[in-house]
């Protein structure tokens, strides 16, 4: 358990945005996958999904580390973020176009969907 706890921590921090869940970008198994893959791209930051549908071990690692049963799990700039039910609130009040600007700062990313 402690490599795949070593595996996930590495993924999170190679990561800005992470997003675990059921499927890839381009072929979502799960429609809340489809859901927060279509949230961020109305973003334009890149983001990376990781499919654990088939891996248990490993969402069973992350319901652990994250306290957090379901899929999809957000990561931002190594912060877990639940899923898109807290973070559409904080889109529509302004603050996830802020927190993804921090986050992306000095990085040399910017967004290819400007938000202002």
């Amino acid at each position: 358990m402690a490599d795949l706890q070593d595996e996930i921590k590495s993924e999170i921090a190679g990561n800005t945005i992470l997003v675990y869940g059921k499927g890839t970008k381009d072929a979502p198994r799960c429609g809340f996958t489809l859901e927060t893959i279509q949230f961020f791209n109305a973003f334009g930051y890149p983001y990376a999904v990781v499919d654990v549908l088939e891996n248990m071990p490993k969402r069973e690692a992350l319901a652990q580390l994250t306290d957090w049963p379901t899929l999809p799990k957000i990561f931002i700039d190594g912060q877990f973020y639940g899923d898109t039910d807290v973070l559409d609130p904080m889109a529509r009040s302004g603050e996830l176009a802020k927190l993804l600007e921090k986050a992306f700062e000095g990085k040399g990313v910017t967004p290819t969907i400007q938000l202002r």
